[in-house]
């Protein structure tokens, strides 16, 4: 059976670009072509998820499809989120569900069942702490897939929490990273990362360069660069010494590129995103 990390980094050494696209879409947000054509407000949310998939396909090895987009319209927003899902995985690209996904015993081991058979990889909640993290470990193993926990989020609002010093010297972020390295351990694969990885922020690199010593067998997914403000240093410090072990992601910036321009053409627009993104990502590692 494969291994998710073995996998990822194949593909991003395949086609030179550790960059992952978000898919968010937001029916304000889309082309206004893509808007008039659609029967409903589902469907021109699946019609642009499936050109964004096509647009970005030949350039980055993965995706991540937000689910919440999907799961506001119920149980067929959820049967769009699993077709966008098989069609990115059909055009050779791995999945990652951003579902955040948390809780213990039997309920994590149902969410795990549920949020990963869709998708190769998925964000769960580190909140839990151990009996919520090896649930969704064990399935991930079982079935060659990954995994990503929240340990440091680029939203402001998460240093209320995440920067709050232990009675140890260390942070909330730190701690909860010790762990992942710690429930890691077990699932490291050839490459010499684990199937577990981290959610670590673009928008602190002090802290990322921190984390990064605390668990270099965790692929970081790196969200933050591009519109929520992370720049080139807070890129580079997510990265080990040898440019591996890192997935940056973009979504507004990308899959919103059109904006401004020629609506008509917005697939070529995000295609371009696509590209510039794995330069600029390509140039802050060279």
């Amino acid at each position: 059976m494969s291994h998710f990390a073995d996998q990822l980094l194949e593909s991003v050494a395949a086609k030179a670009a550790p960059v992952c696209v978000g898919l968010d879409p937001v029916l304000a947000k889309l082309p206004d072509p893509v808007r008039r054509a659609a029967d409903s407000d589902l469907d021109a949310i699946a019609t642009f998820s499936l050109g964004v998939v096509e647009a970005v396909a030949p350039h980055v090895p993965c995706v991540k499809i937000q689910s919440a987009c999907y799961e506001r319209f119920g149980e067929v927003g959820v049967a769009v989120y699993h077709r966008v899902a098989a069609m990115a995985r059909e055009a050779g690209l791995l999945v990652i569900g951003d579902a955040k996904r948390g809780d213990i015993g039997v309920t994590a081991e149902h969410y795990a069942v549920a949020g990963l058979d869709p998708v190769d990889a998925l964000t769960i909640n580190s909140y839990f702490g151990r009996d919520g993290i090896e649930p969704f470990c064990k399935h991930a193993d079982a079935t060659g897939k990954g995994l990503f926990a929240l340990v440091r989020t680029s939203n402001p609002g998460g240093d209320a929490i995440q920067s709050l010093q232990l009675a140890d010297g260390r942070t909330v972020a730190q701690a909860v990273g010790a762990l992942m390295a710690e429930l890691g351990e077990p699932y490291v694969g050839d490459s010499g990362y684990s199937l577990l990885g981290a959610v670590v922020g673009a928008t602190k690199p002090g802290d990322a360069a921190a984390l990064r010593k605390i668990m270099p067998k965790q692929i970081f997914l790196v969200p933050g660069f591009g519109a929520q403000g992370g720049g080139a240093d807070d890129v580079r410090a997510c990265f080990n010494t040898d440019g591996r072990g890192a997935i940056i992601t973009a979504s507004r910036s990308v899959i919103y590129a059109f904006a401004g321009g020629d609506a008509a053409q917005w697939q070529s627009s995000v295609q371009q995103a696509a590209v510039d993104l794995c330069q600029q990502v390509g140039a802050i590692l060279a």
